[in-house]
């Protein structure tokens, strides 16, 4: 995971997401109650239940899905409307076409929002640190492969479902269907968000710059990021502008970088 100027300071929706899927699944787990979540035909189209379309966005329904989830939610930090609305949409529909009997209810929680930032993540995030553990490689983006692939499986047929409906509105949406990218939270919202949660303890300390201000030169050396990090980021699609201020913030760090830049797309 990516600390500091990455993390939920950049992030006021997501972070408030991330907070009500927690409160979500605490009070619905309450006396085995997290058994009644999760979408099913039975719930959707015969008892209109359509509470729990919205419950279903936020609430996981065990705990080692809450902890994988909220992990993953947390390290991209980033939130698409579109993805949500979309794997949702295509969840109800593939219920409605299949009609199976095995598959009697989906998992609960956010897993469309999850996979669809797989999608960007395996496209535009570059990797940074290869190793190898007994001649196998791995890289620092393998840890975070290994947490999807455990939620993706968490509850076989019923979290595997949900989370191909999420890679596919990830894949829409990095296809710039009908320019669903242009599309933001109106600045008001993300203000209301970032007003309603509270503020981020790891803000660097406001002393530090002071202490290199008689030597321009090595403020400067350590502000200025190289060069081909920003040819990187401008190979991803970005504007140079924006990924030279993305690499300040984030003290030449790529991926926060990135994160940064994602994260103003979306909101």
């Amino acid at each position: 995971m990516n600390g500091g100027p990455s993390g939920f300071n950049n992030a006021p929706i997501t972070r408030t997401f991330v907070i009500a899927c927690a409160l979500f699944t605490i009070v619905f787990g309450i006396r085995g109650r997290s058994s009644r979540l999760g979408l099913s035909y039975q719930d959707i189209f015969e008892k209109l239940q359509l509470w729990k379309l919205i419950v279903s966005v936020f609430a996981f329904s065990s705990t080692p899905e809450l902890m994988f989830g909220l992990y993953l939610l947390y390290y991209f930090r980033v939130f698409i409307l579109f993805s949500v609305i979309v794997s949702l949409a295509l969840e109800v529909l593939a219920l409605a076409l299949l009609k199976d009997p095995t598959l009697n209810k989906l998992t609960s929680g956010p897993y469309g929002l999850i996979f669809s930032s797989f999608v960007t993540f395996y496209l535009d995030i570059p990797v940074s640190t290869r190793f190898r553990v007994f001649s196998l490689r791995f890289s620092d983006k393998s840890f975070i492969y290994l947490a999807g692939f455990q939620l993706l499986l968490s509850s076989w047929k019923r979290s595997i479902l949900p989370g191909i409906c999420g890679i596919v509105a990830g894949s829409l949406y990095r296809l710039n269907i009908f320019c669903i990218r242009r599309m933001k939270f109106p600045e008001f919202i993300a203000s209301f968000f970032s007003r309603l949660s509270w503020p981020s303890v790891g803000s660097t300390s406001p002393a530090a710059p002071s202490r290199n201000r008689n030597n321009p030169a090595l403020v400067s050396s350590a502000t200025e990021p190289p060069e081909d990090s920003i040819a990187t980021l401008v190979s991803m699609g970005f504007d140079r502008s924006s990924a030279r201020q993305a690499l300040i913030h984030s003290r030449n760090d790529i991926n926060a970088a990135s994160n940064i830049l994602l994260e103003s797309q979306s909101h």
